[in-house]
C-alpha cells in the first residue's frame, strides 16, 4: 500500500475478477501445482499473462497459499473431531491466536447461533483429542465451555472439474 494510503491495518477493496481470473482460480484449486505454463494454455493466455495473473491475485490475497489436501487418517491422525466453543465476549482475537498455536487445529471459525467458535482438529488417536480438549483448550481462561463433536468419516468436497458453476 502507498504511503499515506489510509489505514495500514486495513485490507485494500478486492479488485473483481474477470473469467480469466475465474478460470485461473479453478485451474489452481483443482491441481496447485500447475504449472505457468499449462494454466497459461488452458485458460488461452501467454505465460507472461497468466504469471502475473497469479501473482496480482496472490498479491490481493485472493489466493491465500498453496496447499496440498491430506488424507489425515493415512497421516497419522486417525481422530478427527469439530470442537465447538463458547467464549468470553470480544475475547475472539485472543482465542483464535491460542487456537492457532494447538497441534492439529487445521479450522478455525468464528460462528453465529448457540455456540462462538467451530474448531477443526486432527489428533493421532482418542487419547490425544482428550488431552487437547480437556487440558489444552479448557485451560484457556476465556473458554466457557466446550463440546466436541467425534468424526467418524470424512469426504473431502475439494474443487472438481465437474462442478463448473464454482468460482464463475
Amino acid at each position: 500500500m502507498a504511503e499515506g494510503g489510509g489505514d495500514p491495518g486495513r485490507t485494500p477493496p478486492a479488485r473483481p475478477l474477470d473469467s480469466t481470473d475465474r478460470a485461473i482460480l479453478r485451474i489452481l484449486r483443482t491441481d496447485g501445482r500447475a504449472s505457468i505454463r499449462a494454466v497459461a494454455e488452458r485458460v488461452h493466455v501467454s505465460r507472461a499473462n497468466a504469471y502475473a495473473r497469479i501473482n496480482r491475485l496472490v498479491e490481493d490475497g485472493v489466493i491465500r497459499g498453496f496447499s496440498a489436501r491430506v488424507n489425515h487418517e493415512r497421516a497419522g491422525q486417525a481422530a478427527s473431531a469439530y470442537i465447538t466453543l463458547k467464549i468470553v465476549q470480544n475475547s475472539w482475537r485472543t482465542v483464535r491466536e491460542q487456537l492457532q498455536a494447538l497441534p492439529g487445529a487445521t479450522h478455525i471459525a468464528l460462528v453465529s447461533g448457540d455456540f462462538d467458535v467451530l474448531l477443526l482438529v486432527h489428533t493421532p488417536d482418542n487419547q490425544a483429542l482428550r488431552e487437547l480438549v480437556l487440558t489444552r483448550i479448557q485451560a484457556i481462561p476465556e473458554v466457557l465451555s466446550t463440546r466436541t463433536l467425534l468424526v467418524f468419516e470424512e469426504t473431502d468436497l475439494g474443487p472438481r472439474p465437474d462442478r463448473p458453476a464454482e468460482l464463475a
